[in-house]
Order: structure tokens, then sequence, then C-alpha cells
């Protein structure tokens, strides 16, 4: 874990990003949730930015309906409603499916890009790593 941290706040710095060691990994199943309510209210982009912001650069436990709740609010959100959808469990249906089609593509980590259905881009990589792809899938074509 130290040396994950040490690895992420070297890259990290390369793009201007502040990443602060967590002692704990959250349980991130509401906060996928919540991405799937924002998205459902146009405010995704704004939504992760805030909730990757919180976590990798504050260390906060991402978990936490209390700490959801304020990303939601910083990102626009309706925070009462959101926090009602996700008591309702309104977003597992699509949290499963997503946890299938990943399955069924051997995704194993975060965070993976697949391109055309067919190439899979695995971690944080370089704009580099994604040019090949789109190279590799015009030559197929």
């Amino acid at each position: 874990m130290r040396q994950m941290h040490i690895n992420l706040r070297r890259m990290g710095r390369l793009y201007g990003i502040d990443f602060n060691p967590s002692e704990r990994l959250p349980n991130s199943h509401k906060l996928l949730a919540a991405g799937e309510y924002a998205k459902e209210k146009g405010k995704f982009h704004e939504f992760h930015e805030k909730a990757f912001h919180a976590y990798f650069t504050e260390g906060l436990d991402i978990g936490e309906e209390d700490i959801i709740r304020d990303t939601a609010g910083e990102a626009g959100l309706n925070k009462e409603e959101l926090l009602n959808r996700l008591r309702e469990a309104a977003y597992d249906n699509i949290l499963q499916q997503v946890q299938e089609e990943a399955h069924q593509y051997g995704i194993s980590s975060t965070p993976t890009f697949i391109i055309d259905g067919k190439y899979a881009v695995v971690g944080a990589q370089p704009m580099e790593a994604f040019r090949e792809a789109l190279i590799s899938i015009e030559k197929e074509q």
C-alpha cells in the first residue's frame, strides 16, 4: 500500500494532482450508485471530479454517506433525493449489470477502458496507450 501511494504521488505530480495516502480502502458501492444518479441528472463529470478529489487528494472515506452527500452537493446535485435513491437501492441492478459485463471482459482493476468492444487499456496510462489502441483498431478496419 505504501509503495502504491509513493507511485501515485510521483505520477500525479506530472499532472498537477496531489495524491494523499489513505489508510483504508473504502467500500465504493454507494459512491458508484451515486455516480449513476449523477449520470441520470447530467452531472456525472462534475460528481466524478469531486469524488476523485475527496478520495485521492483529501483522503476522505468515499463510502460514507455524509461524504457522498457533501460531494453530491458540491457537484450541484440534490443531496436528499440522492440519499433517498441510495437507500432504495435504486441503482443496484445497473451496478450488477456493469459488474457482470466487467467479468465477461476479464476486468479486475480500475480504471479499465474498453475501446470498440475489443481493446482494453488498463490502469492510469499515458495518452500514447490510447493512441496505440486506436491505431490498432484503424489498421483492422
